[in-house]
């Protein structure tokens, strides 16, 4: 089991940025991948960066490409989402995701963003 626990949430105005990290502890070792999720007031999920944690590659949805960016520091067991020209449409509750060989199966408690117009 990986526990994963996420913050960095906040308030900001559009335009402006905010630095999520998800710190994941427990079997860190079956971690093939973590990705960032985030959920609208009303809405359903939605998938929005992963990245592979051996050798690093990265997807986007196409929302986020060129604003928001996934980085890792295996070291720390820590995922980052650097968030920059931030949108009232990203606001949401964001959650953290790892996976082993399948599905993302482990989930954090989530963080607010609020991006003010």
């Amino acid at each position: 089991q990986v526990q994963l626990v996420e913050s960095g949430g906040g308030m900001v105005h559009a335009g402006g940025s905010l630095r999520l990290s998800c710190a994941a502890s427990g079997r860190t070792f079956s971690i093939a991948s973590m990705a960032w999720f985030r959920q609208a007031a009303g809405k359903g999920r939605e998938f929005v960066a992963q990245i592979r944690w051996s050798g690093g590659s990265t997807y986007y949805i196409d929302s986020v490409k060129g604003r928001f960016t996934i980085s890792r520091d295996n070291a720390k067991n820590t995922v980052y989402l650097q968030m920059n020209s931030l949108k009232p449409e990203d606001t949401g509750v964001y959650y953290c995701a790892s996976s082993g060989l399948g599905t993302f199966d482990s989930w954090g408690q989530g963080t607010q963003v609020t991006v003010s117009s």
